[in-house]
């Protein structure tokens, strides 16, 4: 009789450690660009990505501060916070959607999953709607979740001054890359 108490006792302990496990966050996920043009090749990367996946419902949210992207030439990191991220006015970027197939992935399971993400991205003060490709991957209880994606810089009403226009490319690839090491 004590050792079923017990066994449900644990049981319904699990059960709720459990519930309150339905969404995992991360502080320091990573988002980087690459811009490629016949004059210069342009990358950076920012590791202070902030990230929160609600499992049950695939609801994600990501958000960073523009002057976290480091560059490897320092000039380049100027111009792009002063000129065209103009990141004192528009400190931040977000992003807030959906994993639109998250019943495919069984966060149970060893596994990657292909899954289709949207919602809207916020940069610059200008919102639009973004639909593409990511991975989950999960291993040992731990979810990794990675896309690809293109922006087209005059989206987010980033102008590239003519004088550059051969520099920087109109439309850049960016990833993103989080692995979800906290749950809430």
């Amino acid at each position: 009789m004590k050792t079923r108490l017990l066994f449900l006792c644990t049981f319904l302990m699990l059960c709720c450690i459990q519930l309150n496990a339905q969404k995992v966050y991360t502080k320091n996920g990573s988002v980087s660009f690459f811009s490629t043009s016949s004059m210069e090749n342009i990358s950076a990367s920012n590791n202070q990505l902030m990230s929160v996946l609600n499992v049950p419902s695939g609801e994600l949210q990501f958000s960073l501060l523009i002057k976290g992207f480091h560059f490897k030439k320092s000039l380049m990191e100027t111009h792009f916070n002063e000129n065209y991220l103009e990141s004192d006015k528009y400190p931040k970027a977000t992003f807030k959607g959906k994993i639109n197939n998250i019943t495919i992935v069984n966060f149970t399971k060893d596994g990657t999953y292909n899954v289709e993400v949207s919602g809207d991205l916020m940069m610059h003060g200008a919102t639009n709607k973004v639909t593409t490709a990511g991975t989950i991957t999960v291993k040992a209880g731990v979810i990794t979740a990675t896309a690809n994606f293109k922006v087209k810089l005059s989206n987010y009403k980033i102008s590239i001054p003519k004088i550059v226009k051969d520099n920087i490319a109109e439309t850049v690839d960016v990833k993103i890359s989080c692995l979800y090491d906290q749950k809430m």
